[in-house]
């Protein structure tokens, strides 16, 4: 269990207490509360042949936009919380980040390798507007020119688009931009404080034309709810400028199978079997498959159609299907004593 200072920050009913013009007002059934963690490490490996990233870096715990299919719901149970209310409603904000990101660059064994922010919660979820947490670590890491990758689905990337560009512009930075739906109305039932898909494009096109590289991830792809949707937001993922473009079929691990299927009869009750059958159908008879290379394609008739129909709207849109991209490590400069940069390159305790 973290360290945990419970009552540090304010309790604000409903959701973030400032309205933008990214979010729809959306109900919510309790506060948000937001509690701070002091991170004991920091960066992540990952051992997921299936993933095309080695580390990562989550600034939050949770995530107040509240995506219904959430994959990283479960992991709240680490801090003794449920995956349904309290994913999106306790968050817990890693406030001392940037210094722990400083002392393990600045560690003699380090190996410069990029690092992705955001693979489990948004790092620029509601809370990144006050607490800037993404935007600090974002600083350490141009300030010793390292490379980095966001994922993201929120407008407030663009904030930061003084840190990300220029350290494009040098082969070092891309976001990868989550376009989940184009219908606001779906919209607001899967995602109730997320930015809107016609948002998220706007999001591509200000990042492409500031020269950084981007990737779309349609994600999740759902049966009978967006998959329809899949030509259509390729298309304009391109138009807008986006590279490159990947999708991840739905899924449903731990308990998120049972707050989906409860989301589903509740909004979708006519679909909710069509739906059901076939996410059976792409998992081998079960809800999910977690074996790697299948828990986000799927297997089948179905799983091979959707192929078929991304690669072909791929190929129509000039956009590349998604892969590793290879980002500039050749600069990186660790942090000196104090948070200060080592012009010299050489380690502590080094002569």
């Amino acid at each position: 269990m973290p360290a945990v200072n419970r009552g540090t920050f304010s309790q604000i009913p409903g959701r973030f207490a400032v309205s933008h013009s990214d979010m729809d007002d959306a109900p919510v059934n309790r506060p948000t509360r937001y509690h701070r963690e002091q991170a004991k490490s920091l960066i992540m490996t990952n051992r997921s042949p299936d993933l095309p990233f080695e580390q990562s870096i989550n600034p939050y715990r949770g995530c107040e936009h509240g995506c219904i299919y959430c994959y990283a719901r479960p992991n709240h149970a680490y801090v003794d919380l449920s995956p349904g209310q309290d994913f999106e409603s306790e968050i817990f904000c890693k406030d001392n980040a940037a210094e722990v990101l400083r002392d393990s660059l600045r560690k003699p064994g380090y190996r410069c390798r990029p690092i992705v922010l955001g693979t489990v919660t948004d790092p620029y979820q509601p809370i990144e507007r006050e607490r800037r947490i993404s935007r600090e670590l974002l600083q350490v890491l141009v300030d010793c020119q390292h490379p980095f990758s966001l994922i993201t689905k929120s407008t407030l990337v663009l904030r930061d688009l003084d840190l990300i560009a220029p350290m494009a512009r040098l082969g070092r930075a891309s976001v990868a931009v989550s376009v989940t739906t184009l219908d606001n109305r779906l919209k607001g039932e899967l995602e109730p404080r997320a930015s809107g898909g016609r948002e998220r494009i706007k999001v591509i096109r200000e990042l492409s034309r500031a020269g950084v590289p981007v990737t779309a991830l349609v994600a999740p792809v759902i049966p009978f709810i967006n998959d329809h949707e899949l030509e259509d937001i390729v298309e304009q993922v391109a138009q807008a400028g986006a590279q490159q473009a990947g999708y991840v079929v739905l899924r449903l691990p731990h308990e998120v199978g049972p707050l989906w299927e409860e989301w589903l009869h509740e909004h979708y009750p006519e679909r909710a079997e069509k739906v059901m059958s076939v996410m059976r159908d792409l998992h081998g008879g079960a809800v999910y498959d977690s074996r790697w290379h299948q828990r986000q394609s799927g297997q089948g008739a179905w799983a091979h159609l959707l192929r078929q129909r991304f690669a072909s709207a791929c190929k129509a849109a000039g956009l590349q299907a998604r892969e590793e991209q290879s980002l500039d490590c050749s600069g990186f400069v660790p942090p000196g004593p104090h948070g200060q940069l080592n012009l010299w390159g050489v380690a502590e305790g080094e002569t």
